[in-house]
């Protein structure tokens, strides 16, 4: 596949994020910040940028790699302990049509690893490439940080700067303990040494009189190993660089999107099943037929699995309904025998009192259909949630994880609470 056509791909990917009609106008507005990384990351792609990040350390050099490579002090540089305190972004005219551009962050130890690793996978998602800056042996926020952007497969460079601190034996031994430290995080190429700033060295000189005399000399940053093996990757992947950043991107913000979706129709879908609950609960109260009552319990179960088959997007019959009531009840009845019975204990009693006996019975009786409506309704959410699926642990498993999770006796107290209030409301 061509790398124009993974980048039609990713763009397709991120427009029809932008369209997505499912989502709703709340979530919508939760995600604004990243559906303005979107627009702009569908504007990146249509002028054919590359973002390149750097990231490590205080202190290690990030900022003089940055002007090394651009070869210009355009990001800010000091002896002070973490001079870069937000992100900064120059465009590299390397390229005649300068889409090139270097991107510089604050420094890895200045913040708590929650927040690193939350910058780790921010700088990532805006980069077509990550330049991770070190100047010896990794510490453990390094280690952890690389790790990190390792997890986001984003292209990775390990720069090894201040090289001109070391021996050649001392280089040596240096990449070869981080090679084998890093194994499968960084490949042999992309760790790279660079000295973006080396100190001066000082010239000794002896005149015609034998007398000597020292100077400091400059010497020139050496960052063309770093330039090369950039240049390197840019013309074998460049525009796929791109596709895949976009086309990351746009599945992290997919997931999110589909979680929040799935969260409003879980919360709609709670307030249904109450709504149900309660419905159920009243005409089960107040029916003094008892086989009248169990018709009503089966045709409120199925009005309200079709209600919430349309909330999840997948409507079903009310055949299809039926069939899967059936198939909770089954479940039901297996694990939660006792109950069923009081259900029907507590219709005939209903069925030969009369006046506060029968409002007591009612309670009683509308209590334990609210009970099982609302367990037939979360098993049902469960199963459209999925897909259409009980998964791996079937229905049993998930009715009775749902039935644990129920504080049983608190519930049909409120249950039975609610529905003589109603009744009461009604009558009076």
């Amino acid at each position: 596949m061509s790398a124009d056509t993974h980048l039609d791909q990713a763009r397709d990917s991120l427009e029809q994020l932008l369209q997505n009609q499912r989502l709703p106008a709340s979530a919508r507005a939760e995600l604004a910040d990243d559906f303005s990384q979107v627009q702009a990351m569908l504007d990146k792609l249509e002028h054919g940028h590359i973002h390149i990040s750097v990231m490590g350390r205080v202190s290690v050099g990030k900022s003089s790699v940055l002007n090394a490579l651009i070869g210009e002090s355009r990001f800010s540089t000091s002896a002070l302990h973490g001079e870069t305190r937000r992100h900064e972004i120059a465009q590299w005219d390397e390229q005649e049509n300068g889409a090139l551009y270097l991107i510089d962050t604050p420094g890895i130890n200045e913040i708590d690893g929650e927040a690193r690793e939350r910058m780790a996978h921010e700088v990532s998602q805006r980069s077509d490439l990550v330049l991770f800056v070190i100047d010896g042996d990794m510490t453990d926020s390094e280690y952890s940080a690389l790790q990190q952007l390792a997890r986001e497969h984003r292209p990775l460079l390990l720069v090894l700067n201040k090289c001109d601190r070391y021996s050649s034996e001392q280089r040596a031994a240096l990449r070869s303990s981080l090679l084998a430290r890093l194994d499968n995080l960084i490949a042999t190429d992309n760790l790279v040494e660079v000295a973006a700033d080396p100190a001066a060295r000082i010239v000794i000189t002896v005149d015609a009189d034998g007398n000597e005399s020292e100077s400091e000399r400059t010497v020139p940053p050496d960052v063309s190993a770093l330039k090369d093996r950039i240049w390197e990757i840019l013309e074998a992947e460049g525009k796929t660089l791109a596709a895949l950043n976009a086309s990351l991107f746009a599945g992290d913000l997919s997931d999110k999107v589909g979680a929040r979706v799935l969260a409003a129709r879980s919360e709609l879908g709670d307030k249904v099943i109450r709504s149900y609950s309660l419905v159920k609960g009243i005409a089960v109260a107040v029916n003094p037929v008892p086989v009248a009552d169990l018709a009503a319990a089966v045709a409120v179960d199925i009005s309200m699995v079709v209600h919430l088959s349309n909330v999840y997007g997948l409507p079903m019959t009310r055949s299809q309904s039926g069939t899967l009531i059936k198939a909770i009840s089954g479940q039901l009845l297996l694990l939660m025998g006792a109950t069923w019975i009081v259900h029907l204990v507590s219709s005939l009693l209903k069925a030969g009192s009369i006046g506060l006996s029968t409002l007591l019975t009612a309670g009683v009786q509308g209590s334990v259909a609210y009970y099982s409506t609302y367990v037939v309704g979360r098993a049902a959410q469960q199963y459209l949630a999925a897909g259409c699926s009980w998964g791996e642990e079937g229905p049993k498993r998930v009715i009775k994880n749902i039935l644990d999770s129920i504080d049983l006796d608190s519930m049909l107290a409120d249950a039975r609470k609610d529905i003589l209030e109603r009744i009461r409301t009604v009558k009076g």
